[in-house]
């Protein structure tokens, strides 16, 4: 695998952490969402933190545990310890943990993600087809589906050959060139800019806001704009701010008037994922869902800093 500041893995082969049937927000009608394992960014309140690292690690799962020991008894040198009734896995182990997983008897230890080539993916994707003929279809997400690029280019040309639908969510904080491979084969594009000034999207986001915004204004300047909707998650004290929906607002606005723009509530269930992985969520726990009123209170903010197509939820 090979890394352009973090933005581009190059492989055979997909790092998949799930596979979602029956979505209905990941685009238009009945929709088969793809996760991409592996993000470029850290956002604090990442809703899929398990997808965020390009590696494939082996989780712990408490209620699934009958404390046999296997683990312990088979594990290479270096691969864990065994405290407190459980495993602790080595993050720093070079090697896979293909002996652990295989010989836990009850599943408690499993990767958090698989391998797929494009038949492989193609053949779980054509599987749900009858569920998307009239609407819907296939929708790549993450993690950011971008990291594996070139592979995500050869499924999407597969699903435009079998007439399927497409879709992704991207934070576009990859290369101009990916992005421009990618645009012909996809029928939608959502977009997410979180964070407008540069130094707020450092702490909070990671990686620079300039490459993205560069982006967004290159979409939505091209004939593939009408197949964009930029979104804001709406984090309590970070994005949720006047000021940063004012300059996102205005910015989109400048660049194409017609623009398609959508909030996104607080999803503050998130959170309970964090006991799986490396690192901590990063939003106080105090923090609920906005409530209709303070949903059109920022919505109003939108309307009133040049957004005209504002998509509500």
């Amino acid at each position: 695998m090979k890394s352009l500041k973090g933005q581009h893995m190059t492989t055979s082969k997909a790092l998949v952490f799930d596979i979602k049937r029956f979505a209905v927000h990941d685009g238009d009608g009945i929709r088969t969402t793809i996760f991409f394992k592996g993000c470029p960014l850290r956002c604090i309140w990442c809703q899929n933190p398990e997808g965020i690292s390009t590696l494939r690690k082996p989780i712990y799962f408490q209620n699934n545990c009958i404390h046999c020991r296997c683990c312990e008894k088979y594990a290479k040198e270096g691969q864990m310890i065994y405290q407190n009734d459980r495993p602790y896995f080595n993050k720093d182990y070079q090697g896979d943990f293909d002996n652990l997983v295989n010989i836990c008897p009850s599943s408690a230890i499993r990767y958090d993600s698989q391998y797929y080539d494009v038949d492989m993916l193609m053949k779980e994707i054509e599987s749900d087809r009858v569920f998307y003929r009239d609407s819907g279809g296939v929708t790549f997400s993450g993690g950011e589906p971008l990291m594996q690029g070139e592979f995500l280019i050869d499924i999407l040309k597969r699903c435009h050959q079998q007439h399927i639908h497409t879709a992704i969510e991207t934070t576009l904080y990859t290369s101009l060139e990916l992005i421009q491979k990618a645009l012909p084969y996809l029928d939608q594009i959502y977009i997410d800019l979180k964070i407008y000034d540069e130094a707020l999207h450092q702490k909070y986001v990671g990686g620079s806001v300039a490459l993205i915004k560069k982006h967004i204004e290159y979409i939505l300047k091209s004939e593939h704009w009408k197949k964009v909707i930029i979104r804001t998650p709406l984090i309590p004290q970070i994005t949720a701010t006047i000021q940063n929906l004012q300059s996102i607002s205005q910015f989109l606005s400048h660049i194409n008037p017609e623009v398609y723009y959508e909030l996104l509530n607080y999803n503050p269930l998130a959170s309970s994922k964090y006991e799986y992985v490396d690192f901590d969520y990063g939003i106080d726990l105090k923090y609920k869902k906005y409530t209709d009123d303070e949903m059109e209170a920022f919505y109003q903010i939108a309307y009133q800093n040049g957004i005209k197509n504002l998509i509500k939820e």
